[in-house]
């Protein structure tokens, strides 16, 4: 089993908000106490579930600061079931919340998760998951693609998708298949899918093109889950955003993790992001829900310097070392690592140390500036509990159309002219630049994690789907991307069963160990 630290926020409107906040050292009410998330629902599929806790004391009162990593007991079986084969993780977010999350590698009848605190069950534990309840790898998708997405909560509609598709009133599969290889084949990775009958079909050009990785496992996960619609579409694996805004011909329609305010590519949320959600409590340590648990101390507690470490992917990093060089009790920048720019290494060096994410959290102010294009970072940094100052950017990730600047981050020009003075601002207004740190951490709870990224990718293919003039086809020279074989413990899955055998065997079908 795992044990961690966790992560945990009261969803708006709930009578939770408007309880007092308690002081250190109340006594924890077990009863009065929150559970509630998606881990609780046997429909929502995901690598790694989650549910919430919020501690309460007796007096009603919502804690602030932690009750103890060890406050909440939490045990998830099968009852009908010999063993469970469930990995657990409670991550205490020191703010009186929690998160659960917990990834299986078998999948279930039933589940029954128990939470309690010192003996005793919390909120309206146990919670019975009626099944069959599904593990990631079980292929058993919705046939109803409406109803999965009222299943996991998404959104009627995200504004960044319709952004990017109002370019493409139209999308022909026939035209693209040809005219999209001829213009950026020979210079740019890309992979050509089409996703038919529900299996995943690719065909791929230029050399470079082992970040496929990424979309293929996406693609599967959520073949997996949803019936998706036939679609055809070209992935861009390259860093820059493809189609110009001013190009002198027929735009195409590109998929890509980065977008630009002079391009017309279609963004996807990172490859960075999506690894980090399908690896969650596998093989990858940075995500966003153990980010919330490493937060490092409180605000008042923090290194009041300014954080950067990074490689020489961009000029406006140089100028941001020199500048720590000149003021370095205001910023702490290094480079971890040189290949842009060698020949500068030693004006610019020596490199440092890789230091741990979480470390970065020591620090009150965290610098976010752009590599080859958006960096990646900037989900986790506004997970955690400093403040963000972001650069002014041509770049942008899925989600930058939804913050703020002033609100969710602090704003610095692009040449960094303004950057000492934005500290300054911090330093000078400790309690906005505290509240500033929270809005964005909020932000990135509320829409930066694992079931926000099966959406947003979900909704993207449906709405794109329907631009399509004719029907998607498996070309020529495509392969089909097969399902991964190594599961220990496949399942049945009872949709496939009451398709074709007619029969209502609900319930009583998948098999676990």
């Amino acid at each position: 089993m795992f044990r961690l630290g966790l992560t945990c926020y009261w969803p708006l409107g709930t009578v939770i908000l408007a309880l007092c906040e308690s002081a250190a050292g109340s006594q924890l009410s077990p009863e009065k106490s929150g559970v509630w998330g998606p881990g609780l629902r046997a429909e929502v599929v995901l690598p790694a579930r989650y549910f919430y806790i919020q501690a309460v004391d007796t007096e009603g009162k919502r804690f602030t600061v932690s009750p103890g990593e060890n406050a909440f007991q939490v045990k998830i079986t099968a009852p009908e079931e010999q063993f469970t084969r469930v990995g657990v993780q409670i991550l205490d977010r020191k703010d009186g919340s929690f998160i659960v999350r917990y990834r299986m590698y078998a999948s279930y009848k039933n589940l029954r998760i128990e939470v309690q605190a010192q003996g005793v069950h919390v909120a309206k534990s146990p919670y019975s998951l009626k099944g069959p309840v599904y593990h990631e790898n079980c292929d058993c998708p919705q046939e109803d693609g409406n109803a999965w997405l009222e299943e996991m909560s998404c959104p009627p509609s995200i504004l960044q998708i319709q952004r990017d598709l109002a370019h493409f009133p139209t999308v022909d599969p026939d035209k693209i298949a040809k005219e999209i290889p001829q213009r950026f084949g020979q210079r740019q990775s890309l992979c050509h899918y089409t996703i038919k009958d529900n299996k995943v079909y690719i065909k791929t050009h230029g050399e470079h093109v082992g970040f496929r990785i990424f979309m293929d496992a996406i693609l599967l996960s959520l073949t997996r889950k949803v019936k998706m619609p036939d679609v055809e579409f070209f992935v861009n694996l390259g860093d820059w955003p493809l189609e110009k805004k001013k190009s002198s011909q027929d735009i195409h329609p590109i998929f890509s993790w980065c977008g630009s305010n002079d391009s017309k590519d279609i963004v996807m949320p990172t490859y960075d992001l999506t690894d980090s959600v399908l690896e969650t409590m596998g093989r990858v340590s940075l995500d966003m829900m153990s980010v919330q648990a490493n937060t490092g101390p409180p605000w008042e507690e923090k290194n009041a310097t300014a954080i950067w470490r990074g490689r020489d992917s961009r000029k406006e990093r140089l100028e941001l070392v020199k500048m720590s060089r000149k003021y370095p009790e205001i910023i702490d920048a290094a480079f971890t690592n040189f290949f842009f720019f060698k020949h500068d290494e030693s004006l610019y060096g020596p490199i440092v140390k890789h230091i741990s994410f979480f470390d970065f959290f020591k620090y009150k102010y965290q610098i976010n500036i752009d590599g080859t294009v958006a960096a990646y970072r900037l989900p986790y940094l506004l997970a955690g509990s400093s403040v963000v100052l972001k650069q002014d950017s041509i770049y942008y990730e899925h989600f930058y159309n939804e913050l703020q600047p002033w609100k969710h981050y602090l704003p610095f020009k692009s040449d960094l002219s303004d950057l000492l003075e934005k500290l300054q601002w911090a330093k000078d207004h400790d309690e906005e630049a505290k509240n500033i740190a929270k809005a964005g951490q909020e932000f990135a709870r509320n829409n930066l994690m694992g079931d926000h990224i099966f959406c947003y990718y979900f909704k993207l293919f449906q709405e794109y789907a329907k631009l399509q003039a004719t029907e998607p086809k498996v070309r020529d020279g495509m392969e089909k991307v097969d399902q991964p074989d190594d599961d220990l413990f496949p399942c049945s899955c009872h949709r496939k069963k009451v398709q074709y055998v007619q029969v209502n065997i609900l319930g009583t079908v998948c098999s676990g160990a």
